[in-house]
């Protein structure tokens, strides 16, 4: 967990870095998420717990005695889930995470173009998911979770919030992962 943190700020410091040099360029297309935001712990987790549908906190094995950043996070991410309206396409949020991984086209995610539009692209939010074909082989199968029109005529503050949500499910996602993990390094005991 210290590690991601720490992974984080950094990438944050170089976001704020390139934001300077956007701004002193007159480039109006800047992103930036405060870790803050991200590792705040402003409530006990009981009342966290409480805020998370009960349907996913099981799904996903969360409870009271979860780390406190893991449910705020959850918290923040359900809130994008309604606001971006992926409940559309995705009613069903406790299976939100049946997906394999989660991705944006129209918006750069990589560190050197992170939150850069691609002129002309659309952006969409990708899930992706492996099924057998039709010889029983597994093949990656790309879900639209949603569909936001053309890049460059987002607003900022909503580009930001489609890739809020999209870092906010990996989050969680990579959360998962390190469980699973727990369970292999318990079984050498």
């Amino acid at each position: 967990m210290g590690v991601s943190v720490e992974r984080l700020r950094d990438i944050n410091k170089r976001l704020k870095r390139k934001i300077e040099e956007k701004k002193s360029k007159g480039d109006d297309n800047l992103f930036t998420i405060e870790i803050d935001s991200i590792t705040e712990n402003k409530e006990p987790s009981n009342n966290l717990i409480d805020q998370i549908p009960k349907d996913l906190a099981k799904e996903i094995e969360v409870n009271k005695n979860s780390d406190p950043v893991r449910l705020q996070n959850l918290i923040r991410m359900i809130e994008l889930y309604k606001k971006l309206e992926i409940n559309k396409k995705a009613p069903e949020l406790d299976k939100i995470f049946m997906y394999k991984a989660m991705n944006i086209s129209g918006v750069g995610l990589k560190e050197e173009d992170f939150g850069e539009i691609r002129e002309g692209k659309y952006v969409q939010i990708i899930a992706i998911t492996y099924e057998p074909d039709k010889n029983g082989k597994k093949r990656a199968k790309n879900i639209s979770l949603g569909y936001f029109g053309k890049a460059e005529t987002l607003d900022l503050d909503f580009k930001n919030e489609i890739i809020e949500f999209v870092l906010r499910w990996r989050y969680e996602k990579a959360f998962q992962n390190l469980k699973h993990y727990q369970i292999l390094l318990g079984r050498l005991k």
